[in-house]
């Protein structure tokens, strides 16, 4: 039975983080985001000062002082991914840059944010949520297609007029 609650670290534009599990999906019109922390503590955050949010493996059991706990050592793709989806380049904020790979669906429009599938799929980090309001520019660097249709052959014809 899936889980309703997702482990998550949460970074600020201050640079400090906090750990906890939020919900499986956000509400997009909430005015801040609220998550459980560890030891059972409701934790709120206004959207305009969270830069991302990060769905990860485990959370971190070290120290509030750890610099990384996302463990997100590539912030770009080295090479062109192979996955499906839209290839984004954003600038946020603070000035710092962030790829990821999203669906390209109506999300990407009328969402709260953007959901991201970050460079490095070994680390700690699964998935990212960009709020909007940490967005100082996006770009649409590539469409990765699901894959290539080929020219279909023609077909003979069952029937051929004389």
């Amino acid at each position: 039975m899936p889980s309703q609650r997702k482990p998550v670290i949460v970074r600020r534009f201050s640079r400090d983080w906090f750990a906890g599990y939020a919900p499986a999906g956000f509400v997009t019109g909430a005015e801040e985001m609220e998550i459980l922390d560890p030891g059972g503590k409701v934790l709120r955050f206004a959207w305009a000062s969270v830069k991302w949010v990060c769905y990860v493996r485990d959370l971190p059991g070290g120290a509030a002082s750890d610099p990384n706990p996302e463990r997100l050592l590539h912030k770009r793709f080295t090479v062109r991914p192979r996955a499906a989806g839209l290839w984004l380049r954003m600038e946020l904020k603070d000035g710092d840059e962030l790829e990821g790979l999203a669906t390209n669906d109506r999300s990407l429009v009328d969402g709260a944010g953007l959901l991201l599938t970050p460079p490095d799929q070994r680390s700690n980090t699964q998935r990212i949520y960009v709020p909007r309001p940490a967005i100082a520019t996006l770009e649409v660097v590539s469409l990765i297609g699901a894959g290539k249709r080929g020219r279909r052959e023609p077909q003979p014809e069952l029937f051929p007029e004389d």
